[in-house]
């Protein structure tokens, strides 16, 4: 299962109810040495309303290490 698909297959707006969601990974940088040599190790998946714009950010760390991930889906987006 495609982590970004599913979580764009589920989503609902917080804010505003729509259905429809851009996923984008990106990354940042951390602080201290990873910062001044601007490297980028820490990743995130964000995710924004279609609609409104709303925009939620997950750690993938996180859910790509569950065993479980539908049920984790289920609890971010309702199911």
């Amino acid at each position: 299962m495609n982590l970004d698909h599913e979580i764009e297959r589920r989503f609902v707006c917080a804010k505003c109810g729509n259905v429809r969601a851009s996923v984008k990974r990106f990354a940042a940088t951390g602080t201290g040495l990873s910062k001044l040599f601007d490297i980028q190790h820490n990743e995130f998946i964000a995710v924004s309303c279609q609609q409104c714009g709303f925009t939620e950010l997950y750690n993938p760390e996180i859910l790509e290490g569950k065993n479980n991930l539908s049920n984790i889906l289920d609890l971010i987006f309702g199911g």
